[in-house]
């Protein structure tokens, strides 16, 4: 027997269904988790739990919670130097750095994972300026090298450096591994310096600052020239 009862709610929900899980949909919730986290950075400050609060916890047990610690107030803006200085303090040089680097490593897949499921698909067809399209070109084909040099030279913010290589066509895999590589200089300085904070004098204190400065200074005069070169090039 036929079926004449009209059944228009199915229609509805295939709509529905398509408007809620579009690109753009996807972007606003993005959108809508980024700002949470920063808000709620704002208001909690997370970073003191990892240092003044540290739960009473000792050995690995201890040094994996910082390390998962670490990658969630990193996916939410948290800056990393002051994680780094924290492992350090906690920890040591290297179990700190053992922490630090899980961290950095759990944090950056977060990002990317977040920004590749909903951001890429709406994102990618704005990639419409010389920079914007040099900068996806660069990462999609050189993935792996080139988020290694941001890495080693720390002039690109983590975060944004994260949703870029979600919204390129570079691979999760080498992106993953690039940035655990590519942070282990820089966040060993930062974790030494925050071991021997209490001794300021100390040549490993001071070597770390020395190491902290000169690559701070090479990443601004690495950014000044590609800003001069695109200038020049639109001129």
């Amino acid at each position: 027997m036929l079926d004449l009862v009209p059944r228009p709610a199915s229609g509805l929900a295939v709509r529905c269904t398509r408007a809620l899980f579009s690109p753009w949909s996807r972007l606003s919730l993005l959108a809508v988790l980024l700002a949470s986290a920063a808000v709620t950075v704002v208001i909690y400050e997370p970073q003191r739990l990892l240092s003044a609060g540290w739960p009473q916890l000792s050995g690995a047990a201890a040094v994996v919670l910082f390390g998962v610690g670490y990658g969630v107030c990193t996916a939410a803006f948290v800056p990393r130097p002051i994680l780094n200085l924290a492992a350090g303090a906690l920890f040591g040089s290297q179990a700190g750095l053992v922490a630090a680097i899980a961290g950095t490593v759990l944090g950056a897949s977060i990002a990317f994972t977040l920004g590749r499921l909903l951001g890429q698909d709406a994102l990618r067809p704005l990639l419409r300026g010389r920079v914007l399209k040099a900068a996806d070109g660069q990462l999609s084909r050189h993935g792996f090298r080139s988020m290694l040099a941001i890495r080693l030279f720390p002039g690109v913010p983590f975060a944004a450096a994260n949703y870029c290589a979600a919204v390129s066509r570079m691979g999760c895999l080498p992106f993953l591994l690039a940035t655990g590589l590519g942070s282990i200089p820089n966040t060993a300085a930062y974790v030494v310096a925050g071991s021997r904070a209490g001794s300021p004098t100390s040549p490993a204190f001071l070597i770390a600052m020395g190491f902290i400065v000169v690559t701070g200074l090479a990443a601004a005069a690495v950014a000044w020239a590609k800003r001069h070169r695109l200038r020049g090039a639109e001129s």
